[in-house]
């Protein structure tokens, strides 16, 4: 909701002001230097170690996640293209399942997770999915990384910080 209300209010200051805008919506950015609240850092991080990683509902939920040189790609390629109010989604346009992540995070890694099951998230969406269709017209963006590859970049990250 918070996200929808800074558009509209930048679209208010666009419309009085004449300030050109373009909103860029990121879903679920993964790779090296990400946050390590998020979920892909928490899962290599305690996977590799041993730890125990939370999984919430079944497993069933699924992000798009995006590699953070694909949003790179897409902030430049918006940059380049200047906009009187356009708002463009970028993101995999590929969702992934929670246990199919967990399950190729395993795999990058070389060891199985130990998994603590736990109810969903009150407020937790099922899906989350970018169409971006008027960004790959627009903007000719088109994201270069897979799940796989994103995850393999992001291990290798990891293991040279862990050094």
């Amino acid at each position: 909701a918070t996200k929808k209300a800074g558009e509209a209010l930048l679209y208010s200051f666009h419309s009085l002001y004449k300030i050109p805008t373009t909103c860029l919506r990121f879903f679920t950015v993964y790779g090296p230097r990400g946050r390590p609240d998020m979920a892909t850092f928490k899962f290599i991080d305690k996977i590799y170690k041993g730890l125990t990683i939370q999984q919430y509902g079944d497993g069933s939920s699924a992000r798009d996640y995006t590699f953070v040189l694909d949003i790179v790609d897409g902030i430049m390629a918006a940059l380049n293209k200047p906009q009187e109010f356009e708002i463009y989604n970028l993101g995999g346009s590929s969702p992934v399942k929670l246990s199919d992540y967990i399950q190729k995070i395993e795999n990058i890694v070389g060891k199985d997770a130990i998994i603590e099951n736990l109810e969903n998230q009150a407020g937790d969406v099922s899906l989350t999915y970018a169409d971006i269709s008027k960004a790959k017209r627009e903007l000719n963006y088109s994201p270069s990384y897979n799940i796989e590859k994103g995850l393999k970049a992001t291990f290798e990250w990891y293991q040279a910080i862990m050094e």
